[in-house]
C-alpha cells in the first residue's frame, strides 16, 4: 500500500467504488480505496439488487435516472457485466388515496422525461399474472425498473477505476484518522499508514465508527431486512422474466429470481441491528431468520399473491442495511472538518449509487455538487439527530417505506424534543404543531381540543376553514404568529461589511436597516435568502433558514476571512414573535417608547427596543405581505413577551395564526422560499430576484454568473398563477402545462384565502413568461386550466405593507 494519495476512499461497497469510479473519470487518478475486506461486504453483498427511477425528491429521481444508465458505461469499460435485468415494474394500488399518489407520481415524472402510465387492474394482471385482483384498485407501470447483480455492478465501478488509475487495498481496516494542520489526513491502518489529501467516509456498516474517529455523530442506523427466494413455481415455467411488482397495502415487493420469486418487506415492527456499535468483525454474514415478525406481510403477499403460498419457502435472507431519519443518503462535506467527506447512509444503492459518486466526486474536483441535492446533503441535520432521536426517527421511516406520507401529514416518533418557552400556551389554545428540525411550531389553532388534528389527506383538509378565518384575521385586524423556528446569526466586527459585501448578492444595510438579499455559489445558482438586519456599523443579526443553518455556517467558514469578523449561529438563543395585519402597529405601539409611523419607523427599519419591560429587536417587515412587525428577543422573554401581546391584543381581535396561514399569505404575495422556489438550480433573475442583486458594487462570490445570467435573460422564469381548481391545489412538484404540452414545474402552492382562489408558483421557460394563454396545472392526475399573473395576487402595489 503507497503511503500517499490525493484521496482516500474508506469503503468497498457500491458507493465506495461509486464514488472512486467517478473520481477517476472527473480527472483524479491518485485515489485510493481501503475495505477491510472483501468488496461488497457489509450489506452490498446481501443486497436484493432492485432498482426504480421514481422518488418523491425530483432531484434525487434524476440521479437515480443517471445510476441506472451508468450500469452500460461501466459495463463497456470493465468488461464486468452488473447482471442488468430491465423487466419494468408496476405499482399496484389498493385504495383511492393510492392511486391519487401514484397519479401524483406520474405526474412529477412528466418533466422528468419519464415514461410512467396508469393503468387498469385488468391490465396489471396481464403485466403481472400472479396478482389476485380483488385487493387492487388500479397501478402504475414503469418500462424503467428492473434489478441487477450486486458483486456484478461493484466489481464493475471497481476495475473501470482501476482502469482509470485507482488503487484499491483489501482486506485492510482503518483504524484511526488523524487531522494534519493543513487540512490534510493521516489514515491510520493496521497495514501502515496512508497520508491523504482527502478522505470520503463511504463506510457503510461502519459509517458510524469512521465518524467517530473524527468526532462526529452520523445520523444513521441499520436496520434488519428481510426478503425471501420461493421455490420453483409452474406458473413461471418457460414464462420471459416477470416485472417487479410493488403492492403498497402489502408493504411488499416481489419478483422473479430464476423459477421462484423473490419477495421483501418493509414490516411495522422492524428491528434495528446493531444500534450503538457496528462488530469489525461482521463480515459477510446473514442474522438469524425471523419469519414469524414478517408473518402478517407474508399473510397479506400470499392472499395478494395466491401461488405463492403453495410454492414453498426455499431461502431467506436477513441482513442489514443503513438508514438516515429521512431514509435519504448522506452525501457532501463536514462543517468544521476539511477535506472530509461523507457519502453513506444510501439504503438504495443500486437506484441512486451512481448518482451519489457522481455528486460527490464533482463536489470535490470542482467545489460544487453540479446538482441540486438538497435532499441528500448531509448539513441537513443538526446536533438534534442524537443517537436515540435517529433510533426513534430510522424505525418510523421503515416502517413507513411503502406508505403514503400526505402533504399535511406530521410524523410522530421522537416528539416533542424541542419546544419553545410557549409551547405550552399555544398548546393550550389547541395548537396543530408541525416538526421542523425537531422543533414544535404551530402550524393552525383549532377551536377545541378534540378537534385539533390534521384529517390527512391531498384535498382540503379540516384545516381549510380555521386556516381560512387565521388569513382574515391578518387581512383584517391582527395576527400573532410564533417565528422562532428560523435560522439566527450574529455576526459582528471591524470586518463585518466587507465580508457580507463578498458573501451576498445584496448591499448592505445602512444602520437601522434591513436587507433583502440572495446569497450565491461561484455559478451564480441560489444557495440562501436572508434577511439582513444592521444594528451597528459591525453588527449584523442575520436570519435565514434554520433547516440549513449548518449548510450555511458550511459556506461561511469556507469563505471566512483571517480576522476582523465572527459568525454565531443563534437560531434558539433568540426566538420570536410577529404580529401583522392593520392593527398590528396600533397594537405595537401600546407597548412601546419609540414612534413606529412610517415617518419615523418606516418599512424594513430595525432596532433595538423596549416592548414593555422586554429588551428586545423589532424590524418592520412581514412574510404576511401585510403591515407588520418582527420581535426578536432572547429565550428568556419569550413567554413575557407573548403574554403581553396578548392582553394587549384583545382590544385589537387579535388572532393567533400558525404555518399553513403564512404559507398561504406568502404566495398570495408571490414570496419565494428557500428549498421551494429558491434552490441551486435557480438564478436569482429567473427566481425574480433581481432587485437583491447589486451589481454594481464590487466583487461578490457569483456576481460575473450572474451578471451573465442578467445579459443572456436566463433559461427560466418563476411565475405566478391562479388556478381553477376545485376540492384539491397543488403543493408542489406538479407539472405545468402549455398548449397541451409540459413546460415547466410548480414549486409552491396553496389556497389564497385573502383572494379566495387557488395559486400556485412554478418555473416555466422565459420564453413563455408572458404568455398570457393556454396554461395549465396538472394536479392528481386532473389537468386544471391556470391564469399567470402579471403582479401578486394580493396587494400587487405592496403599500399595505408599506403604509
Amino acid at each position: 500500500m503507497k503511503g500517499h494519495a490525493q484521496v482516500v476512499v474508506i469503503g468497498g461497497g457500491v458507493v465506495g467504488a461509486s464514488v472512486l469510479y467517478h473520481l477517476t473519470k472527473a480527472g483524479w487518478k491518485d485515489v485510493l480505496l481501503i475495505e477491510r475486506a472483501e468488496l461488497t461486504s457489509g450489506s452490498t453483498w446481501h443486497a436484493a439488487g432492485g432498482m426504480h427511477t421514481v422518488n418523491g425528491d425530483p432531484n434525487v429521481a434524476k440521479l437515480q435516472q443517471y445510476t441506472i444508465e451508468l450500469y452500460k458505461e461501466i459495463e463497456r469499460i470493465s468488461g464486468q457485466s452488473c447482471g442488468v435485468h430491465i423487466t419494468g415494474g408496476i405499482m399496484l394500488a389498493g385504495t383511492r388515496e393510492r392511486l391519487d399518489w401514484l397519479k401524483m407520481a406520474k405526474a412529477r415524472g412528466r418533466y422528468l422525461g419519464m415514461d410512467l402510465e396508469i393503468i387498469s387492474v385488468d391490465e396489471a394482471a396481464k403485466l403481472f399474472p400472479l396478482l389476485e385482483k380483488k385487493h387492487f384498485t388500479g397501478a402504475m407501470y414503469d418500462p424503467i425498473e428492473g434489478h441487477v447483480d450486486p458483486y456484478g455492478v461493484t466489481h464493475a465501478y471497481a476495475k473501470s477505476a482501476q482502469i482509470g488509475g485507482a488503487e484499491i487495498v483489501r482486506h485492510t481496516r482503518v483504524t484511526d484518522l488523524k487531522a494534519r494542520a493543513d487540512g490534510s489526513w493521516d489514515v491510520i491502518t493496521d497495514h501502515g499508514n496512508v497520508h491523504a489529501e482527502h478522505v470520503v467516509n463511504a463506510g457503510g456498516l461502519w459509517a458510524r465508527e469512521v465518524g467517530r474517529m473524527v468526532g462526529i455523530e452520523l445520523p444513521i442506523l441499520a436496520m434488519e431486512h428481510q426478503y425471501l427466494i420461493t421455490g420453483d413455481m409452474p406458473e413461471l415455467a418457460g414464462k420471459e422474466e416477470q416485472l417487479h411488482a410493488i403492492d403498497f397495502e402489502g408493504e411488499i415487493y416481489i419478483r422473479q429470481e430464476r423459477g421462484g420469486m423473490l419477495m421483501g418487506t418493509y414490516e411495522r415492527a422492524g428491528v434495528p441491528w446493531s444500534p450503538v456499535t457496528t462488530p469489525w468483525d461482521f463480515g459477510q454474514d446473514l442474522l438469524p431468520n425471523d419469519l414469524e415478525r414478517i408473518a402478517p406481510s407474508l399473510e397479506v403477499g400470499f392472499a395478494h399473491f395466491p401461488a405463492l403460498e403453495a410454492a414453498g419457502i426455499k431461502k431467506v435472507v436477513n441482513g442489514p442495511f443503513t438508514f438516515a431519519p429521512d431514509g435519504n443518503p448522506l452525501v457532501g462535506p463536514i462543517r468544521g472538518l476539511k477535506n472530509f467527506w461523507v457519502a453513506c447512509g444510501v439504503m438504495a444503492g443500486f437506484s441512486q449509487g451512481g448518482g451519489v459518486g457522481l455528486a460527490l466526486s464533482r463536489w470535490m474536483v470542482d467545489g460544487d455538487p453540479g446538482a441540486d441535492i438538497w435532499g441528500m446533503d448531509v448539513a441537513r441535520y443538526g446536533d438534534w439527530t442524537t443517537l436515540a432521536y435517529t433510533n426513534a426517527k430510522v424505525r418510523e421511516n421503515y416502517s413507513r417505506r411503502f406508505r403514503i406520507r400526505f402533504p399535511n401529514e406530521e410524523l410522530p416518533a421522537a416528539r416533542p424534543l424541542r419546544t419553545t418557552p410557549i409551547y405550552e400556551r399555544l398548546q393550550a389554545q389547541h395548537a396543530v404543531f408541525g416538526d421542523y428540525c425537531g422543533l414544535e411550531h404551530a402550524l393552525w389553532f383549532a377551536p377545541s381540543a378534540a378537534e385539533a388534528e390534521d384529517l390527512i389527506s391531498f384535498r382540503r383538509s379540516n384545516a381549510h376553514p380555521h386556516v381560512a378565518a387565521e388569513c382574515k384575521a391578518v387581512q383584517n385586524s391582527v395576527g400573532l404568529l410564533e417565528i422562532s423556528n428560523y435560522g439566527k446569526f450574529d455576526i459582528r466586527g471591524p470586518g463585518t461589511e466587507d465580508w457580507l459585501s463578498h458573501v451576498m448578492a445584496n448591499r448592505v444595510p445602512a444602520v437601522g436597516r434591513i436587507a433583502l438579499t440572495p446569497m450565491l455559489n461561484e455559478r451564480g445558482k441560489l444557495i440562501g435568502d436572508f434577511t439582513m438586519c444592521r444594528v451597528a456599523a459591525d453588527h449584523v443579526f442575520l436570519v435565514g433558514t434554520y433547516a440549513a443553518e449548518t449548510y450555511y455556517m458550511r459556506w461561511f467558514e469556507r469563505h471566512m476571512p483571517a480576522s476582523g469578523v465572527t459568525v454565531r449561529p443563534c437560531a434558539m438563543e433568540y426566538v420570536g414573535l410577529s404580529v401583522a395585519g392593520p392593527h398590528s402597529r396600533a397594537l405595537l405601539q401600546s407597548l412601546v417608547r419609540d414612534d413606529l409611523s412610517t415617518a419615523a419607523f418606516p418599512f424594513m427599519s430595525f432596532r433595538r427596543m423596549e416592548i414593555g419591560m422586554i429588551p428586545g429587536y423589532v424590524g418592520r417587515v412581514s412574510f404576511t405581505g401585510d403591515l407588520g412587525f418582527e420581535i426578536w428577543v432572547t429565550t428568556d422573554y419569550q413567554r413575557a413577551l407573548y403574554d403581553l401581546l396578548v392582553k394587549a391584543g384583545r382590544e385589537y381581535g387579535l388572532k393567533l395564526f400558525g404555518g399553513r396561514a403564512l404559507n398561504a399569505m406568502r404566495i398570495e404575495k408571490s414570496f419565494g422560499s428557500w428549498a421551494r422556489e429558491f434552490r441551486p438550480i435557480y438564478g436569482p433573475f429567473e427566481a425574480g430576484l433581481d432587485r437583491f442583486v447589486d451589481l454594481k458594487k464590487d466583487a461578490f462570490i457569483g456576481r460575473a454568473a450572474a451578471a451573465e445570467e442578467k445579459d443572456g435573460g436566463g433559461a427560466l422564469r418563476l411565475v405566478s398563477f391562479r388556478v381553477d381548481a376545485t376540492d384539491a391545489d397543488a403543493i408542489g412538484d406538479e407539472p405545468i402545462w402549455h398548449d397541451g404540452k409540459t413546460v415547466g414545474w410548480v414549486t409552491s402552492g396553496a389556497f389564497g384565502h385573502r383572494v379566495n382562489h387557488s395559486l400556485a408558483l412554478g418555473y416555466v421557460p422565459a420564453a413563455l413568461a408572458k404568455t398570457d394563454a393556454g396554461f395549465e396545472i396538472e394536479i392528481i392526475g386532473e389537468r386544471h386550466k391556470a391564469h399567470r399573473l402579471t403582479g401578486a395576487a394580493f396587494d400587487a402595489s405592496g403599500k399595505r405593507m408599506r403604509h
